[in-house]
């Protein structure tokens, strides 16, 4: 099984962001993540735009990848989003990059952006690093 495969075995346990939302992840990397998702009737507000809080979601799960993946187990004690703009696509794509990786704290961005590469949230996390094991390790086969 290789890391994207096991990546996702283990957070496919995540039901509100894989089966509510529809969120999959695409990529993953030491302190990185992307992860993807189609827009559906349900993501749209009564104006029609997509609703704040799946933005926020997508970015979240993506998080909780980067920063699980290949690190200690990781929770997120904060999180700020900024909307920059409304998606015009139909699907969208989130990734995380770390900012800062202490012993016992993190700090990642989250780019929220639409299949058309328009940018439409910014998403900055702080989490806390308990001790422990990695919850998935990377590079094994």
């Amino acid at each position: 099984m290789n890391d994207l495969e096991r990546v996702r075995e283990y957070f496919k346990n995540d039901l509100y962001a894989t089966e509510q939302t529809g969120a999959v992840i695409e990529a993953v990397g030491k302190n990185y993540a992307k992860c993807s998702l189609t827009l559906r009737r349900e993501h749209r507000n009564a104006m029609g735009g997509v609703m704040g809080g799946v933005y926020f979601t997508l970015a979240d799960f993506t998080f909780a990848i980067a920063a699980n993946a290949d690190n200690p187990p990781t929770v997120s004690v904060s999180g700020q989003i900024t909307y920059l703009g409304t998606a015009k696509g139909e699907r969208l794509i989130a990734e995380a990059r770390c900012l800062h990786a202490g012993r016992s704290g993190c700090a990642f961005i989250v780019t929220v952006s639409d299949e058309l590469g328009n940018d439409v949230a910014s998403v900055t996390f702080y989490g806390f690093r308990k001790a422990g094991d990695p919850v998935v390790r990377l590079g094994e086969e």
